[in-house]
């Protein structure tokens, strides 16, 4: 279980090494994303609280990159933090998640990434529950939920 000396270690010495890589131009990202999609992933933007489409749903599957198709998230370990953006208290393997340190805007926070893509996801917080005591803080237009996969390890 990944806790947040973990995660701050990650961000400072290096991530662990991802399964795949997936590299595209800015180009091919376009045609492939939603211009919201563009604007999130690749761009690292922010969708306004409570308006993403996976904020409230908690059906069982996987939350995959919506760039790489990664696996990044368990529906089972999504919880409601009242932040207005789905939460996570764990990525589903290691070295699916990427960090690294976020100065914008005058704060100092961990953002997480794809591993596999780079693509913005959002950012990490040591407020969630026990017992990681983590918070995922993801966009909801960053990812998918793959309800296919719900059974599978």
């Amino acid at each position: 279980m990944l806790t947040w000396k973990d995660v701050i270690r990650f961000s400072v010495h290096g991530n662990p090494m991802p399964d795949r890589r997936v590299e595209k131009t800015e180009a091919e990202w376009k045609t492939q994303l939603t211009p919201e999609q563009f604007r999130i992933t690749r761009q690292k933007g922010t969708e306004p609280a409570h308006t993403g489409a996976l904020c409230s749903i908690y059906d069982e599957g996987k939350y995959n990159c919506v760039c790489c198709d990664t696996p990044l998230f368990d529906s089972t370990i999504k919880f409601s933090s009242g932040s207005g953006w789905p939460s996570f208290t764990q990525p589903v393997k290691e070295n699916a998640i990427k960090y690294e340190r976020d100065t914008a805007f005058g704060m100092v926070r961990v953002e997480v990434l794809c591993n596999t893509c780079d693509a913005h996801l959002g950012h990490i917080f040591p407020d969630g529950p026990e017992p990681s005591g983590l918070r995922y803080c993801i966009n909801s237009a960053s990812m998918t939920l793959d309800k296919e996969t719900a059974h599978e390890n």
